[in-house]
Order: C-alpha cells, then structure tokens, then sequence
C-alpha cells in the first residue's frame, strides 16, 4: 500500500477540475488550481485551495506544458496529479516524468497508456484475449496498391484510419473501390498532419452501428471491474453530444458478455486506474473492440448515477496503491441516467462554434437533476478551447422518467448570449428513434437538419406564446397581478494566488 495522497494538483480546466475538487475535498485532499490568462475568473481557480497561472491563453503555452505542471507541483507540495480528460491525461510521457520527479499520476502506468494510446497495438494486445475485433489489419500499411489488394479481401466498404488518431481525424470510409487510392493518399496527408504519424491501417465499416462503452475500473494487485455500459451512438463530428446508462437495447446475458471482454481488454496491459473500452455493435448487436480510453470520460456521471460509485474517488484510492473498494457482485443498475452536452455551438449552423458571453446563464434545478459546468453568469466562453459550457445529467427510476425530467431541465435550462446545442438535445430526446432505442450512429444524416429543427422550435414557440397569451389575459381581467422579471447579477470573484 502507498502512502496517503495529501494534495493533488488537477492538470486541468474548467467543469472537470471542479468535478474532481469536490471529490477531493469531501475525502480531505487539498487541491491546486492550475490556469491560462483566459481562465483567471474560472470558478475552478478560485474552488481550489491554491493556483498556480502556467501562462496564455494557448493550450501549448499553458495547459500542456509538462514543465510548468511539474513547477507548479513543486512549488505548492502537491504530491500527485489528476489530469481530468484532455490535455495530458493519455500522454505516457507525462505520466513517465511524474513518475522520475517522485509525483503520483492519478492513472494508469505508461506502459498502458502507450499500449492503449496506439490503435494498432492495442489490437495486437487484444487479439491474445479473444476479444471480438473488427475484420481488418493489426499493422500499419503505406504501400497503395497492397492496402487496395487487402481492401478487397476484407470487403467494402472500408475504413482507412490514422494509426494515432482520434476525433475523427486521419479517418476516411471508402465505397467504391474507384475512390480507393484518393482516399488513402488524403488520410495518410491528414494522419501525418494532425499526429505526425502517417501510419494508417484498414478495417470494415460497420454501417450504422451503436457506439457502446463499458466503464471499467482496476487496481494495482490485478482486480479489475467492469461498471456496465454506457450508449453513445448520438454524434456529430464523431464526437459524441448525448450519452445513457444503461443501453436501452442490451440484454442482461449481453451486457455481461460486452463487460467481461472490457475486463479482458484492461487485463491486456496490465491496466489500474480508470478507463473505458469502447465497442461498436452491429444490428444483431454483435460488438467489436474499437479503443480504450485511459482516463475519466467526459461522460462518467451516468455510470455514477446508475451505480452510486464516485468513480474519482475510486481513481484517488487506487492511485493510493489499495485494493477498489466494490467487488463486481456489489455493483448493481439502479435506475436510469441521461447527459446532454451544452456546447457553444449553432446546431442550426452545422454545429459551428458561438463564442461570446454568457448574458443568462440559470441552471436548471430540482430532482434528478446534476449540472457539472465550470461557468457562471457574465463570463466570456474562451476561443482557445473546446467549446463545452456544461454537462446536464438527468437521473429516473427508469428510461421514461429520465427523458422526461431531462426535457423539463433543458426548459429550465436559460441561456443567452450564444447559441447552444440544447435545442438539438431536446430534438433527439423527442424523436421516435431516440424513445425506442433504435438510433445509430447516424442520426444526424438520417434524421437531423436545420430546417427540422427549426419547425420544432416554431411549433413549441407559438405554443409558448398562446400558454403566455392566456396566463396574460387571465393575469388582466381577474386579479390584476404582473409578474416582474429581475435580471441575475453577475457573481463576485475571487482570486487565490499561490
């Protein structure tokens, strides 16, 4: 067993490094604050016992600058990092340096990190365990008319994918064998580009599959825990906006089969910490192994809500050298949880960043209702950074009653200033292949556009007005009453310097 962790500096910004020091300061941990320029009135910076400004408003003057994160730890004493998501938290060479200057990382080893930060060799580390993979190559191939000759063995359509990539990027899908060479020549260009790695490797698309994870969690002595799977087929840009727990399409037998092959994906590298091992399922819901992400996901809370696990908390205790707390016979689904992103960004526009102010910005409140943002009324959305404002998680006794009190939450939901995606959520919350589960991957080509959203909006807007009509006229003729509307001033904001 490790020593006790005393204080952890969260490598990190805005809603996750407040996510993470609350978990901290309910455990007795002090926290450092580390911020760019941009972020000095970032409630993350004034939460935390300490902070520490690493620089501009650029991430690479600033947040992923590992000389500056090991400074700041020097400087406050913190003896271990969590890195949130992002940023550094999958780079095996910041995890490697921490480890040489005595710090903890809160996360798995570098050996992991690498294995799993590497598609095609977290393929061939699968492959010893029997985990169900996608038809395709498990080494990189840059010669042209060899990967159109495999290509062909394997079948389109094709996916031809950046070996270090992510996001989307260096990532092409192939239907006709004609578009072949272009294809492969265009993701080799855009894999050297984005991660200066021009590898690439082909698998088989899987036209309009589930994107299912399963959160998994080990510790330092080999045991390792699966804590079910979360849904998140619903994406634009292949980066996901709406996530649940559980999937509203797995069978008990499924979703055991789907958790014991994450297990098997973790025990491939000798994996602590926690992380999440994404799948693909097909119709029939057969599933292969996509990734492992070596970290806490943007979308964790739903896994907390359905199983009562506070999985930072479990990442600290782990990270401590003890043995998880839960044995899988512990874990339970109790219920059902939702999460919607609020990003910044015109859903009615292509989904285009809206930087600006936040002019309004109520939260929604009341049962079942969690916000995880990092902003408050009359702050700037920074252009330096990804444009996520909050995470609104919703929680019910089942599926129905998490869609429902997410609706009323997204009304309740006042923002101006920018525009957001909420509309769009609340599209999809409402659309007959969202209520049945029967949504893939491809909503957005098959169901979405700018024109249908904005027929909704018109529809419930008169509704609104006629709802508003008659409260006015009623307002008028029987009591005489006005109700009067008061603006939210702007919060007060202190600074804490280290």
């Amino acid at each position: 067993m490790g020593d006790k962790i005393k204080k952890i500096l969260v490598a990190n910004r805005g809603e996750i490094a407040l996510r993470v020091m609350r978990s901290c300061k309910e455990l007795g941990i002090q926290t450092v604050a580390v911020y760019s320029q941009a972020d000095i009135l970032s409630p993350h910076v004034s939460f935390a016992d300490e902070a520490v400004l690493l620089g501009p408003p650029p991430s690479n003057q600033s947040y992923l600058v590992i000389d500056k994160i090991i400074e700041a730890c020097k400087m406050t004493g913190a003896d271990a990092v969590h890195p949130g998501y992002g940023f550094l938290s999958e780079n095996a060479s910041f995890a490697e340096r921490l480890k040489k200057e005595g710090i903890i990382f809160i996360g798995p080893s570098p050996k992991a990190l690498a294995i799993m930060g590497d598609k095609l060799a977290s393929k061939q580390a699968v492959k010893k365990f029997d985990v169900p993979q996608i038809p395709g190559m498990d080494e990189p191939i840059s010669d042209i008319k060899e990967a159109k000759k495999i290509a062909n063995d394997i079948g389109y359509p094709i996916m031809i994918k950046a070996s270090a990539g992510g996001g989307g990027k260096g990532m092409r899908i192939v239907f006709d064998p004609n578009d072949f060479e272009s294809q492969m020549q265009r993701a080799v260009s855009e894999a050297k580009s984005s991660f200066d790695d021009d590898s690439v490797f082909l698998e088989k698309y899987i036209e309009s599959p589930k994107h299912i994870e399963v959160q998994i969690m080990g510790d330092m002595n080999g045991n390792i825990l699966y804590f079910f799977e979360r849904e998140c087929s619903i994406q634009r840009r292949n980066q996901k906006i709406i996530e649940e727990a559980p999937s509203a399409v797995m069978s008990a037998e499924k979703r055991k089969e789907i958790g014991e092959a994450a297990v098997n994906v973790a025990r491939s590298c000798d994996y602590f910490g926690a992380g999440t091992v994404e799948f693909i399922a097909d119709k029939d819901l057969n599933f292969y192994f996509l990734e492992m992400n070596t970290r806490l996901q943007v979308e964790h809370p739903v896994t907390e809500q359905i199983t009562g696990v506070d999985l930072v908390k479990e990442q600290i205790n782990v990270a401590e050298g003890k043995d998880l707390t839960y044995r899988q016979s512990d874990l339970s689904i109790r219920g059902h949880s939702i999460e919607v992103r609020v990003y910044a960004e015109d859903p009615e526009n292509n989904f285009l960043p809206d930087i600006g102010r936040l002019i309004t910005y109520k939260r929604p409140q009341g049962p079942g209702v969690r916000v995880d943002d990092g902003f408050e009324e009359g702050m700037e959305i920074p252009i330096f950074y990804d444009p996520m404002i909050s995470k609104l998680v919703t929680y019910g006794k089942n599926r129905e009653e998490a869609i429902e009190r997410m609706i009323r939450a997204i009304d309740e939901y006042h923002i101006t200033g920018i525009k957001t995606t909420l509309p769009f959520c609340k599209f999809v919350l409402r659309h007959k292949s969202f209520v049945d589960g029967s949504f893939t991957t491809k909503f957005l080509e098959e169901h979405f556009s700018a024109d249908r959203l904005k027929k909704s909006l018109t529809k419930e807007e008169e509704m609104i007005g006629a709802i508003a009509g008659f409260t006015s006229f009623n307002h008028d003729s029987t009591s005489g009453n006005h109700a009067t509307f008061r603006p939210k001033k702007s919060g007060n904001w202190k600074l804490r310097h280290s």
